[in-house]
C-alpha cells in the first residue's frame, strides 16, 4: 500500500502500540516454550493448541463476517468492515504459529494427538495401531492427512483473506466498483470453502483428540465460537477506537446496536446447538458418544460445565435482552469481554480432558496448570493484535469509497422502547 494510500489523521502512537504487543506476544511464546522443560509437555502442548485454536476462530469469524457482508450487500456495517479485514492479517502468522503443533508429530508422536502415535497406549484398550475403531478412521486420522489438510484450511483462509484486502484497499484508491462485485464472487465461493474448512479443521485439531468419540455437529459448535469470539472482539476495537476519537461522528448508537443485536442473536444459536448436540447425545444412549459427556459430568469438570452452561449463555442472553445494555458502550463492552473469556473456557472444555490419568480418567481441571494456557492465549494473542495493528496503519480508518459508504455513515438507530 502506497504511502497516499494511509490515513494522515493515523495516530503516531499506533506503531508504538504495535511494537508493545509484539514484545508481549513474543514473552509470551518464550514463556510457553519454557513450559516444556519445567512441566509436562504434553498439557504444554494441548494449552498451546487451545490458544491457537482460539485466535483462529476469532479469526475466521472475521472472515465469515465480510462474507456475509456482501453476500447481504449490507449497509449498516460498512464502517465496520475494515476493522474485520485488518484483523485477516494475522491468518499468514497463526499458520506460522500453528507449524510447531505439525513439526512435533514428527519429533514426537503422540504428544498432542494420540493417534500420531500407533503405539500410543489407549489406557487398558491396547494401542492406538490395534484399535479397530482406529483402523476404520486410519484413512482420514494420519500424520501426512492433518499435515496436507491443516496447510490447506490455512491456504484457503488466507487466500480468501488476501482477495478481499486486496479489492477494498484498492477501492480506497481508484473507487472502482468492480472490486464490491469481486469482493461478492469472493464472498460467495469462500462461504462455501470457510464453512467446510472450519468444519474439518474442528475435527482435525480438536474432536480427533478423543477419536472414538462421535458427534455430526461438532463444526456448527465451531462455527458458532467463531462468529461470537469475532464479533466480541469486534466490540471491544469499536469501543478502542471511539475513545480514542476516530470512530466520533462516524460509528454511531445505531452502528453499536446492530453490531450488539447481532452478537445477541449468536448467543441464542450457539445456546441452541450445544443443546440440541447433548440432548441427541444423551437421548440416543449410545457408549461411542456419550462417554464424552461423562467424563466431563464427574470432577470439577462438571462446576466448569456450569460455568459454559451460565455464562456462555444465561449472562449475555439476559442482559442483551435489554435495549440500553446493547446500545451503550460500556454495558456492552463487559459482556463481549466476558463472552470472549468464556469462549477460551469452552475451547479449554473441549481440549483439555483429552489429558488423561492412568484409569483413563481425565485429569482434574484445578490440578491443570493454567499458566500455559494464559501464557499461550498472551502469546499467540500478542503477535494477531500486532498484526492487527500494523495493518492498521496501511489503509484508510474506514472504506471511503465503497458504493455504501453514505448509506453507512448515514444509518440512524430505532427510537428507543
Amino acid at each position: 500500500m502506497s504511502a497516499s494510500a494511509v490515513s494522515s489523521s493515523t495516530p503516531a502512537p499506533i506503531a508504538v502500540l504495535a511494537n508493545r504487543f509484539l514484545y508481549a506476544g513474543l514473552a509470551g511464546l518464550a514463556l510457553t516454550a519454557l513450559g516444556f522443560a519445567v512441566s509436562s509437555p504434553s498439557y504444554v502442548a494441548l494449552a498451546y493448541l487451545v490458544a491457537v485454536c482460539y485466535w483462529v476462530a476469532a479469526c475466521i469469524g472475521m472472515l465469515l463476517l465480510i462474507f456475509i457482508h456482501h453476500i447481504m450487500d449490507s449497509g449498516w456495517s460498512t464502517v465496520i468492515r475494515r476493522q474485520w479485514e485488518h484483523g485477516l492479517a494475522a491468518f499468514p502468522w497463526l499458520l506460522l504459529l500453528f507449524l510447531p503443533l505439525l513439526l512435533s508429530t514428527w519429533i514426537k508422536p503422540g504428544l498432542v494427538w494420540p493417534w500420531t502415535d500407533l503405539s500410543h497406549s489407549i489406557h487398558g484398550h491396547g494401542t492406538v495401531g490395534a484399535d479397530m475403531l482406529y483402523q476404520k478412521k486410519a484413512v482420514f486420522l494420519n500424520r501426512n492427512m492433518l499435515v496436507a489438510m491443516s496447510l490447506l484450511f490455512f491456504g484457503i483462509w488466507c487466500w480468501l483473506s488476501a482477495r478481499l484486502r486486496k479489492a477494498s484497499f484498492t477501492q480506497d484508491i481508484d473507487g472502482d466498483p468492480k472490486w464490491t462485485f469481486m469482493n461478492r464472487k469472493t464472498a460467495a465461493m469462500g462461504l462455501v470453502l470457510t464453512a467446510l474448512s472450519l468444519t474439518a479443521a474442528a475435527i482435525f485439531w480438536m474432536k480427533s483428540l478423543e477419536y472414538h468419540w462421535f458427534s455430526t455437529m461438532y463444526g456448527v459448535w465451531f462455527f458458532a465460537n467463531c462468529m461470537r469470539s469475532a464479533l466480541a472482539f469486534a466490540v471491544v476495537i469499536t469501543c478502542w477506537l471511539y475513545a480514542r476519537g476516530d470512530y466520533k461522528g462516524i460509528f454511531n448508537t445505531g452502528h453499536f446496536h446492530a453490531l450488539v443485536a447481532l452478537a445477541f442473536a449468536f448467543v441464542v444459536f450457539w445456546g441452541y446447538v450445544t443443546f440440541s448436540q447433548y440432548f441427541l447425545i444423551w437421548n440416543a444412549n449410545v457408549p461411542e458418544e456419550t462417554f464424552w459427556y461423562n467424563i466431563r459430568e464427574s470432577g470439577d469438570w462438571w462446576y466448569v460445565g456450569l460455568v459454559l452452561l451460565f455464562g456462555h449463555f444465561f449472562v449475555p442472553f439476559i442482559a442483551w435482552l435489554f435495549y440500553r445494555l446493547k446500545a451503550n458502550r460500556r454495558p456492552a463492552l463487559i459482556i463481549s469481554v466476558w463472552v470472549a473469556a468464556i469462549i477460551l473456557v469452552d475451547i479449554c472444555y473441549n481440549v483439555l480432558p483429552a489429558l488423561k490419568d492412568a484409569a483413563g480418567e481425565p485429569l482434574p481441571f484445578l490440578s491443570l496448570n493454567l499458566l500455559w494456557v494464559l501464557t499461550s492465549v498472551a502469546g499467540v494473542g500478542g503477535i494477531c493484535v500486532w498484526a492487527y495493528l500494523r495493518s492498521f496503519a496501511t489503509a484508510r480508518l474506514i472504506p471511503v469509497r465503497d458504493p455504501r459508504i453514505v448509506e453507512s455513515l448515514t444509518h440512524h438507530e430505532a427510537t428507543a422502547p
